[in-house]
């Protein structure tokens, strides 16, 4: 199942492109079905073949005034599953897709075939949202994968699904991944797979962490690069890598 994370990061960088610039390389990747959702700027995917089906989220793109709402309004709000709070824009944005992607996957989901959900930025905390909702019911993913994603819920909302298998993907020092603070009451769901200073997935100590977060920061500045975290964020980053580091991870 690992070895989906590079897959499943050309889906999440491939969801920032519109319906029919999409469909091709969908089709190319090897999925011959392929809806695009897209309600008030809220946007996502929804790809299927004989085996597998694929909810790919449009993470944010600064050019739109809506993920930038979405993304500012941390206010927090109860769960639409009924445990615990979540970011109030992250769910609204879910929630402009909702009942179309229940119709969707009525429509291909058939016995066997495996529900994965993917995203990156606020495409992975919509993503996370919707693999809370669908947990326990016939459409329950059978993996979750992130990059760059920013927290979401409350400990009581992540409890609620710890079921879900998230591959949840921090690059360096990814400022999105930071935010809401944790003062707030946000966590995150899942460990992370954190991408360290060298673009290796590493399972590290805090303290290596921070470590290696102090080397991330010195390249930043020796190479003139004042927002390193944003650097970091950039889905570019976290699709090599993920390749990269296709065989042998830890």
């Amino acid at each position: 199942m690992i070895h989906n994370c590079p897959r499943m990061a050309t889906y999440a960088d491939l969801a920032y492109l519109d319906g029919p610039e999409a469909k091709d390389s969908f089709k190319t990747l090897g999925f011959p079905n392929h809806g695009f959702i897209e309600n008030d700027g809220a946007q996502c995917h929804i790809i299927a073949n004989e085996s597998e089906i694929v909810l790919a989220f449009r993470g944010t793109e600064p050019s739109e005034l809506n993920d930038l709402k979405a993304d500012l309004n941390a206010w927090p709000d109860r769960a639409h599953n009924g445990h615990g709070l979540v970011h109030n824009g992250f769910q609204e944005e879910v929630n402009k897709l909702w009942p179309t992607i229940l119709e969707r996957l009525h429509v291909m989901k058939t016995e066997g075939k495996h529900l994965f959900i993917c995203g990156h930025s606020l495409g992975g905390a919509m993503a996370t949202i919707a693999a809370s909702r669908l947990y326990n019911t016939d459409y329950e993913a059978t993996a979750l994968y992130t990059y760059g994603s920013p927290r979401v819920g409350t400990r009581r909302f992540v409890r609620s699904f710890s079921g879900v298998r998230h591959y949840r993907h921090v690059n360096n020092n990814d400022i999105v991944t930071a935010v809401p603070f944790a003062l707030l009451g946000y966590v995150h769901h899942s460990k992370p797979r954190y991408i360290n200073y060298y673009g290796k997935i590493r399972n590290l100590t805090p303290w290596q962490r921070v470590k290696d977060k102090l080397r991330g920061r010195w390249r930043a500045i020796k190479k003139g690069q004042p927002f390193d975290g944003a650097y970091d964020h950039s889905m570019k980053y976290y699709e090599r890598f993920c390749k990269e580091n296709a065989d042998g991870q830890s």
